[in-house]
């Protein structure tokens, strides 16, 4: 089917943000509203938005006045009768959108698409009381629309495939990527942004460091636009957390979804973050208030006793990858740092462990050295943005110290005189592996085990996560890029140290790791 008629009901938000991407496309949009003249009202306000982009050059006067064509307010819900397709855009009920769907079957007829933008409804649900829940389909777009270059197309159980093709086209038309996923809660984006958020809190809750600190280290040493704290307080823990339950209870209580108590505690507090100047951050003005809690005093005193007696300090590096040696040898060579090469450290050595999925105590014991001199190193993120370290519950403060001053300044030649420019380094608690390890391995963990519930392909599941949540990588180009036998190393211990089975590593993962192939390869099915 061509689509050339498209209705609207519900000019929200996302109503009207649909509205847009559909009216700059050629097509002629009704929007319609129960509530009276709120159509109108949202027409009036997406004028205005698009007058004011015209101003700054994004489109010509003829391009705006073409759009503004394009949108058509009804008063009366039969006024759709003869569209191609209906988008429904209204409150999150299932008995709410029932209702609305039986009405709009009433209305159109037998050939237009019914499609609903639910981000967290059964689309089988919704089209259950329909005659012909064959032409029901999901059409979740995500906000602001406009900007958000992707949409999840959902099939129902019983929605026919051109259903799904004609949408995914229309998707495309709109300058939109449309995704197909399974109707399963959270379908793609969703379901594949629990990990960020749910490790984050885990670790919090352990107390292993501050939601500054884990902020600080997952968007500037792993790239992600904002820290998990960060998000949580933009989207609302009233937000936040809600979908944390459902998609829990949906799942069955798997462990790889569980909520954390302390939003739930937030929620009840009513700190919901930015919207009420305070969540996990305090705000003012809508600016957040930064306190720096990153350090003990005690060892910043300490760190700068040893700044000037570096040059006697000794290094003796375990590394579980060869890689990540050579990458320390050669960091440390370039600060004239003396390297201890014998077999076992000297009793006077900093022992630098680059390990994965441990604690430094465990890792220690495995090398088999004095933990009382061991400072863990996270080499899975960019240490030229950030590094981590992580001491042993015993290591002596000297050694502490003499990490921190070795790694949290890099110096470097400009304009032929020397400078130093101090890259950020956190020192955390011991914990069974990093935090950055700790969240990306869920992260791309999820990703394959999404598509080895067969949710998505590999692909639309990577473009879905990196566009829907603005990650620097989708779950399964991420994996690929820092090694699929990297994170599962980390899952493995994680699971064999905790015991948790939020940490068991996805069949897809395991498979293709010890394969040693692309986690986008799919298996060919044969019928």
């Amino acid at each position: 089917m061509t689509v050339n008629t498209l209705a609207i009901v519900g000019t929200g938000i996302m109503g009207m943000g649909i509205a847009q991407i559909a009216a700059q496309a050629g097509i002629e949009v009704l929007l319609f509203d129960a509530k009276s003249g709120a159509a109108e009202k949202g027409r009036q306000s997406l004028k205005a938005t698009l007058e004011k982009l015209a101003a700054k050059g994004k489109f010509t006067d003829e391009e705006l006045q073409a759009t503004l064509d394009n949108l058509i307010v009804i008063d009366e819900l039969k006024s759709i009768a003869k569209v191609d397709v209906v988008v429904e855009a209204i409150i999150e009920n299932l008995e709410i959108k029932q209702q609305l769907f039986k009405q709009l079957e009433e209305v159109v007829s037998a050939e237009t698409i019914l499609a609903t933008n639910t981000s967290s409804l059964s689309v089988t649900a919704i089209a259950a009381n329909c005659h012909l829940p064959e032409r029901v389909v999901g059409f979740h777009f995500f906000n602001p629309v406009a900007l958000m270059k992707i949409v999840e197309v959902i099939p129902g159980l019983s929605t026919n495939p051109s259903v799904v093709d004609t949408l995914t086209t229309l998707a495309k038309r709109m300058g939109h990527l449309g995704v197909v996923a399974k109707d399963t809660p959270g379908f793609i984006v969703n379901h594949g942004g629990r990990a960020y958020g749910t490790e984050a809190l885990k670790i919090l809750g352990e107390g292993v460091a501050s939601f500054e600190q884990i902020d600080r280290i997952l968007r500037d040493g792993a790239g992600f636009r904002m820290g998990p704290f960060e998000l949580m307080d933009l989207t609302g823990v009233d937000v936040s957390h809600p979908v944390m339950e459902s998609i829990y209870e949906q799942f069955y209580h798997e462990a790889r979804y569980r909520p954390h108590p302390l939003t739930r505690q937030m929620l009840l507090g009513k700190k919901l973050g930015r919207k009420v100047g305070e969540g996990f951050y305090q705000y003012k003005d809508g600016q957040k208030s930064v306190v720096d809690t990153s350090n003990q005093s005690a060892s910043k005193t300490a760190l700068s006793t040893l700044e000037a007696d570096l040059s006697n300090v000794s290094i003796w590096i375990g590394a579980d990858l060869t890689a990540d040696k050579q990458q320390l040898l050669d960091y440390l060579k370039t600060r004239d740092i003396s390297i201890d090469d014998n077999d076992a450290p000297n009793p006077d050595s900093l022992v630098l462990l680059a390990v994965y999925g441990e604690d430094t105590t465990n890792a220690a014991k495995r090398y088999e050295v004095n933990p009382a001199q061991a400072v863990a190193i996270d080499m899975l993120t960019d240490l030229s943005k950030h590094r981590t370290l992580m001491p042993s519950i015993v290591t002596e403060e000297s050694f502490i110290a003499q990490a921190y001053a070795l790694f949290g300044s890099n110096d470097n030649e400009a304009d032929d005189q020397a400078t130093t420019t101090q890259i950020n380094a956190t020192l955390i608690a011991e914990s069974t592996g990093f935090v950055a390890q700790r969240v990306m391995a869920m992260v791309i963990n999820l990703g394959c085990d999404i598509a080895q519930q067969g949710i998505a392909t590999p692909r639309d599941i990577d473009n879905a996560v990196k566009l829907g949540l603005g990650y620097p990588y989708g779950p399964i180009s991420w994996g690929d890029e820092l090694g699929a036998e990297r994170i599962l190393l980390i899952l493995e211990r994680l699971y064999a140290l905790t015991g948790d089975p939020r940490y068991r590593p996805s069949p897809w993962l395991q498979r293709r790791a010890a394969l040693g192939i692309s986690l986008f390869t799919q298996q060919t099915q044969y019928s």
